[in-house]
C-alpha cells in the first residue's frame, strides 16, 4: 500500500510539473513526450486521473492525518 501511494504521488507531482511548464511557457511537454499521438496523450491523462482518485480514496479511507503528532 505504501509503495502504491508513493508511485501515485510521483505520477501526480510529475503531471503537475508538466502542467506548470505548459502554463508558464506554453510548451506542452506531455504532448511532445507522447509524440503528438492523441491516444497516448489521453491514456497518460487517464493514468494521472486514476492516480489522483486513488490518493483521494486513500486519504478518505485511511485518514493518515489523524496519526500526526
Amino acid at each position: 500500500m505504501k509503495a502504491s501511494c508513493i508511485v501515485c504521488t510521483v505520477i501526480v507531482v510529475l503531471f503537475g510539473v508538466l502542467a506548470l511548464i505548459y502554463a508558464l511557457f506554453e510548451v506542452n511537454l506531455l504532448l511532445i513526450l507522447c509524440m503528438n499521438n492523441p491516444v497516448l496523450y489521453r491514456s497518460a491523462l487517464c493514468v494521472n486521473a486514476v492516480a489522483a482518485a486513488f490518493l483521494a480514496f486513500w486519504l478518505i479511507a485511511f485518514k493518515p492525518q489523524n496519526h500526526l503528532n
